[in-house]
């Protein structure tokens, strides 16, 4: 058998280590209550003034129609006396209805200012950028190629308008072998056709601690030293090289900015839902957008992509802290972005949302399924905030992020209970007879339940949800251009109805499914975390069925209940127990491009760039058709295969510790090593290792070389 070191067979001049020399930057854990810091970012009276009047007109008009619909139900409930569980339906309708209330309130502001023919114009640095800004690319477990597709076209235009000012990093958290090394074949070749002017970097992190703040963190401390700004881009993330400069001209001229925020438009939607999604996205996003801008000010929120931060600002303010106790409540902090923020702003650095940034987009998941999957994550991160949101220093907006957040999944249970109060109501009215004389009195008491008025208050409340989609609709059919490129008035208005009947049967199935993802998290069990699929999201019916058979019977019980009672209550439930009905072939229809090309044909929910791609979406486009090709087989198999991939992945690998410490004694590591000298082939081996066996084994030089000894052997035998 030979045995010799199988790095003899690899490149006598072997490739360098893909990153440049570190840069360190502190960044001390902070602690949970400190005190806040005054602004340091200077604000003009007059840019006070529109802030203070917007969060006025946003709270003004929220109370009061929190006030209004809740007096509205309490008269609706009963013209004498109101029960217990009617108390009950009426603190979970004022909730509720404050909660749309709010959305309404930033919607009419954000409309108004749509309409308005002056706006405000943002400073940018004047002359040529001051400093370099790194662009990072978060990656876990993702599909390299439309990410390498994206960097290229950036880079291609970066390059031309401004060689020397940005670099790009590509930090990868992947911890599955077949991930990790076919995104080094990918990436690879970016890193070496990439030139000075505009270099790529990429590094791995084998212990994937603190998730995506854990990685961005990881950066800070050993290159933020090195670069004033940084831009954290998804992997699904692309922005113009337009947008990218103006956003560091505009930190540039904004010193006591700590993060400007851009708002991403979905984009690349092929499914019926991705294609939803973009439409509402691009349609009402932007109204909505505007309210928010305007009363955030300058303690705006984060949503962890697209956006660019002060390096120094991010070190000194945003390491998070760890919360005491087990997940999902206790440990490291799930959702970052809206403790980040809040970080940043305790610390005297403005956060800054600038909507008129166009050229920034993100991609959507592309199937109802894929949705819940994500919410999953999401909602047990915004529950989290629970913990910090009475934190010592957070200004009053910070904490109005976090309640929102909490809220964004919390409502969904609300509405859900106050189905079940409603209902039980119902059932106690129709099996329990009333007491007409509970009180002494000559007279009885009647029960009353004011119809008339229930009408009137549900076409009020209908209004208050479908006023966001109604201002989008409206701005963007005055505005002709824009209008055109939704496809014309005629398909414009379609589209917005079609979203509409669409969103109110897949409303229900979010709000069961939201719910009981709540539940979960309530009862300790931790999400764990998951990359979002990438592809067009198509479902077969088992996949479907098993997704969503639970919420088709509670919507089939429900339906059933209210018909037994009376027909009236049955036609009430059904905007609610028809989408539950329906979720199984609702949730097959949601993915798949070819499901959605009707709809593409159609016209139907267009978006903008559908037609006329930005330049960059149109080059991003061509780059991944030349990827198309690229090499899916496994890690093993791929890295034998070519020797120059395993030289370049070998430089990659971070040097093994002189003085191994028992924390870093690695089980896995240990028993692949056991394996790979047992072996007698390479598919021996493949059929013998566990995933993190793999891993291990392809993270250490040793290993690389019993993988090529075995290689030659198994030729030496053919």
């Amino acid at each position: 058998m030979n045995t010799e070191p199988a790095i003899a067979s690899l490149p006598t001049q072997q490739p360098s280590l893909a990153l440049p020399p570190e840069q360190p930057l502190p960044m001390p854990r902070r602690a949970l209550h400190e005190r806040r810091q005054p602004l340091r970012a200077r604000v003009s009276l007059g840019a006070s003034l529109k802030t203070l009047l917007a969060r006025l007109y946003v709270s003004g008009v929220t109370l009061a129609l929190a006030a209004y619909g809740s007096l509205e139900m309490y008269g609706v409930l009963s013209t004498t006396s109101i029960t217990a569980l009617q108390w009950v339906f009426l603190v979970l309708f004022g909730v509720n209805f404050t909660w749309i209330s709010l959305a309404f309130a930033q919607a009419t502001l954000g409309f108004v200012l749509s309409l308005s023919p002056r706006l405000l114009k943002i400073p940018e640095h004047s002359g040529g950028i001051p400093f370099q800004t790194a662009i990072l690319l978060p990656v876990y477990n993702e599909s390299p190629q439309s990410i390498a597709a994206a960097i290229k076209s950036m880079r291609s235009e970066l390059t031309a308008r401004e060689p020397g000012k940005f670099v790009f990093f590509i930090l990868s958290d992947s911890n599955q072998a077949d991930a990790w090394i076919a995104e080094q074949a990918v990436f690879r070749e970016v890193i070496l056709e990439a030139d000075e002017c505009c270099p790529v970097f990429y590094r791995h992190r084998a212990n994937n601690s603190e998730r995506k703040a854990g990685n961005i963190a990881d950066w800070v401390q050993r290159w933020g030293g090195g670069y004033e700004a940084m831009i954290i881009l998804d992997a699904d993330s692309i922005i113009s090289a337009d947008t990218l400069i103006r956003l560091t001209r505009r930190m540039a001229a904004a010193p006591g900015v700590g993060l400007i925020q851009t708002l991403p438009r979905i984009v690349h939607a092929k499914s019926l839902y991705g294609r939803a999604q973009q439409f509402a996205n691009q349609c009402y996003g932007p109204i909505y957008a505007r309210g928010l801008a305007a009363w955030h000010g300058l303690s705006s929120n984060f949503w962890g992509h697209n956006a660019i931060i002060r390096s120094r600002a991010f070190a000194e303010s945003c390491s998070l802290p760890l919360l005491r106790g087990r997940p999902p409540f206790g440990g490291a902090v799930l959702s970052h972005d809206f403790i980040e923020a809040a970080l940043l702003r305790r610390a005297g650095w403005g956060v800054r949302f600038d909507v008129d940034l166009e050229q920034s987009w993100e991609e959507a998941p592309p199937s109802l399924v894929d949705v819940l999957i994500r919410d999953r994550r999401w909602c047990q991160g915004n529950l989290q905030h629970s913990r910090l949101l009475f934190a010592r220093g957070l200004t009053l907006p910070s904490r109005l992020h976090l309640f929102t957040g909490i809220m964004a999944y919390v409502s969904a249970a609300l509405w859900l209970l106050l189905v079940v109060v409603g209902l039980t109501i119902a059932v106690q009215a129709n099996l329990v007879r009333p007491e007409y004389f509970a009180e002494p009195s000559l007279f009885p008491t009647w029960p009353v339940f004011d119809s008339e008025r229930a009408l009137k208050l549900f076409v009020i409340s209908m209004g208050v949800v479908l006023a966001p989609k109604i201002f989008g609709w409206f701005a963007a059919l005055v505005n002709i251009p824009l209008c055109l490129r939704f496809g014309g008035p005629i398909l414009l208005t379609l589209s917005t109805v079609f979203e509409a009947l669409l969103s109110a049967l897949y409303a229900p199935i979010l709000m069961v499914a939201q719910f009981h993802v709540i539940w979960a998290v309530l009862l300790g069990h931790d999400s764990g975390w998951e990359p979002q699929r990438r592809d067009d999201g198509a479902l077969d019916w088992g996949t479907a069925f098993r997704a969503h058979r639970g919420h088709m019977l509670f919507g089939a019980a429900l339906a059933l209940l209210a018909w037994e009672m009376s027909e009236p209550l049955f036609y009430w439930l059904l905007p609610i127990t028809l989408g539950l009905m329906l979720a199984v072939p609702l949730s097959w229809v949601s993915g798949g491009g070819r499901r959605g090309r009707l709809f593409t044909l159609l016209g139907l929910l267009r978006a903008p760039e559908e037609k006329r791609p930005a330049p960059v979406l149109a080059r991003m486009h061509i780059e991944l058709e030349h990827l198309a090709g690229t090499d899916d087989r496994d890690a093993l198999s791929l890295l034998l295969g070519n020797p120059e991939l395993l030289a370049w992945h070998r430089a990659q690998l971070a040097p093994a510790s002189t003085k191994p410490l028992l924390a870093d004694f690695n089980a896995a590591a240990v028993t692949a090593a056991w394996k790979a000298e047992h072996a007698t082939s390479v598919e021996e081996l493949l059929h013998r290792l566990e995933p993190a066996e793999t891993l291990a084994l392809l993270s250490q030089p040793g290993g690389l070389e019993r993988l090529q000894a075995l290689k030659r052997i198994s030729q030496g035998r053919a």
